[in-house]
This record gives C-alpha cells, structure tokens and sequence, in this order.
C-alpha cells in the first residue's frame, strides 16, 4: 500500500461564535494610519474586545478607535523612531508575545507580523497586504538600485538570505491566508505555497465627494523609493503640470529637488484636507505597481478618474471607464497617458459606482464570514 507524504489536516472541532472568542489581533506596527491600519480599524469594529500586538506603537499617530483597545506593544518599542532597521531583531519581538489566553488570532501582515506563536487550540487567520516585499518581490531592486553603499550591500545578502527562511517558515503558523488583492493571492502562491482567498481592504467610500475639477494632478502616497513617485514628479517639473503630493516618508528631501515650481508637496494632511485634494484635482496619479491601492479607490468614491501603471493592484480597481492605464514606469510612459486623458470622459457618477465593491460594509461582511466560516483545529 503507498503511504502518502501530504501533511493531514486536524480533525474540526467545534468553535465559539465570533463573539465569544478571545481575539488578538497582530498588526506589524502602528507608527501612522496608511492602509494597513485601516484594517486593523475595521477588525477593532468587529471584534470590540480583541487587543492588539504590535512592534512598534505610536498612540497620538493611530485613530481613536484603535487607542480604544489594549495595545501591546514589543520589547522594541523605545526605538520605534528607528524602526525601519530593527528587521533582524522582529522575528524574535514577535514570538515573545504570549497569546497563549486566544481562541482566535488574526495577524496583519506585510512585515513579519504572521510569525507569532499561536497556541495549538486557536485559529490563526492572517490577511496579508503582501509578502515582505523587501525580501522578495523588491528584493533585487534593494539591493541593486536603493541601496547605494556596496557595504550595505554585503551585509543585506546574508541577512536577507536568512529572514527569506524564517519568513517562509513562519508561513506554516498560518491556518488560513487571507489576500488584500487577486495580485497579492498570486504573491501568496509564489512565495509559500500555500492557498487564499481574496478580500478587498475597507475603503469609507461613502465619505468622499465630488468638485469640478481644479487643473492640478494629486499623487496620495508614503514617500519611499518603491512607489516611484520621481519619474511622475520630473515630468511634472519639465513639463510645467501642476500636482500635488500628498504623503511624507524618507525620500521627502530627493523628491522636492526634483521638483519645480507646478509641483506642492503638502506633507501629511488630515483626513478633511484629503478629502478636499481628491474632490478638487482632476486625476490621480499612481506611478508605482500598488499591492491593492486604497486611494484609487478613494479617487474613484471623489467621482476622479485615475492615471496608474498597468500593474498589480490597479488591474483590479482601474476598469474601463474609470482611467488610464500605461505599461512601463516611465515618463513617455505616463506623458503618453495625460495625452490621452485629454480626449476621455469620466462621468463622476460611475467612478463613484464603482467604487462601492470596494466599501467598508463589504468589507465586513466578507471578513465575517470568512472568520467564522473555518472552525477551529
């Protein structure tokens, strides 16, 4: 008789309501409020008495919902203003957490958060905005393009050669994937090997309005080389194109000089100033490939259309009528596309339409099921 080598799956057991369960939820750090942390929002609003874990934890930077929970923070903690360096050292901050009093964990992960130690009696759920993309994905790029000193070359390679074990590794703690994005199920699939299912992230798209358009473009994004942010700016400049960049991060300084006078760097805005950018520019601009990319979304719910590279994310939000893709990350490129933007029309109405798959109540509905769909191991 042949014996099969394939891993069998515990026996189901029965399991508490979604309510009743004792939750955790992982989320990698909460230094600011961009899109990962608007999951972890939604997930505080469906489970109001799970608490948090998280490396790095700034209270006055994160939402009042958020601070509303117990939020346990590393012993990494008082470096969080270089949080940025400490990789090497997050895989041990995250499996000194002691969840062993959980009947459900749900980690928030683009950085290592899934690498927690979940007793043998809980479910561990990880909705994933993408596997690290520093060790994978940008894994080349890093090292060959936005890490310039060949010293910190030399050492990135044998470190990043371990953390790409560990990170694998620690995908076996995992019982079920969750993907942001068909792009990021396929990043899954690539990288561990393993199955998910696809839940778009929550977008408050009922929030969002529209305004004739001012003749200003709007790049809404963290400032770090990935996006590829400094091709869209340099066109601007030469070109004499207003935009407006809204988002702050360490390329800050490269971007502004590269930047001529039709292009404002508004920093980091609230959430009422971000609102009035989309509702008055006339497009927005995604020069980068987005793992999902919550503010085209956003763009859309502000009834603006959006300018982005063919790539990941923006396949699954940009559909016709709703923008322009282009096909390389360049500015002929993107120049080629503005031209093109001239002679459409967008009617504000269907881009709003459109962006209601994308709400937060479907959001929720969605998460819901899946959480209390797979019983426990």
């Amino acid at each position: 008789m042949a014996l099969s080598l394939a891993a069998a799956k515990p026996p189901v057991t029965a399991t508490l309501p979604l309510s009743k369960k004792r939750t955790a939820i992982v989320h990698y750090w909460l230094v600011g409020m961009r899109g990962g942390e608007k999951v972890v929002e939604a997930l505080c609003r469906l489970l109001p008495h799970a608490d948090i874990f998280t490396l790095f934890y700034e209270p006055e930077r994160v939402s009042p919902l958020i601070r509303s929970h117990t939020v346990h923070a590393s012993f990494l903690n008082p470096l969080r203003r270089h949080y940025r360096s400490l990789l090497p050292l997050m895989p041990l901050a995250l499996e000194t957490f002691d969840l062993r009093a959980y009947d459900l964990v749900i980690s928030s992960e683009s950085g290592p958060a899934k690498g927690v130690i979940v007793p043998s009696s809980a479910q561990h759920f990880c909705y994933c905005h993408t596997p690290m993309r520093y060790l994978w994905d940008l894994y080349p790029a890093y090292l060959h393009e936005f890490t310039t000193s060949s010293v910190k070359r030399a050492l990135l390679a044998p470190l990043a050669a371990y953390l790409r074990l560990w990170d694998f590794a620690s995908s076996a703690r995992v019982d079920e994937f969750i993907a942001n994005s068909h792009n990021v199920r396929q990043r899954i699939w690539r990288t561990y090997r393993r199955e998910s299912q696809v839940i778009h992230p929550p977008v408050a798209v009922d929030r969002f309005y529209w305004k004739p358009g001012q003749e200003y473009f709007l790049i809404v994004s963290e400032l770090v080389p990935y996006k590829r942010i400094e091709y869209a700016v340099r066109l601007c400049a030469q070109q004499g194109l207003r935009l407006k960049v809204a988002g702050d991060g360490p390329e800050f300084r490269s971007l502004q000089r590269l930047a001529g006078p039709s292009v404002e760097f508004c920093g980091r805005v609230s959430d009422g100033e971000l609102d009035d950018l989309y509702a008055n520019c006339r497009a927005l601009l995604v020069p980068g490939e987005e793992d999902f990319g919550m503010t085209m979304v956003e763009a859309l719910a502000s009834g603006k259309p959006v300018v982005a590279l063919g790539r990941g994310g923006s396949r699954e939000i940009v559909s016709p009528g709703c923008g322009l893709l282009y096909d390389e990350a360049s500015a002929d490129s993107l120049q080629a596309a503005l031209r093109r933007l001239d002679s459409q029309e967008f009617l504000p109405r269907h881009l709003q339409a459109t962006a209601q798959r994308f709400s937060t109540p479907e959001f929720d509905r969605r998460i819901a099921v899946a959480l209390e769909g797979v019983s426990g191991v």
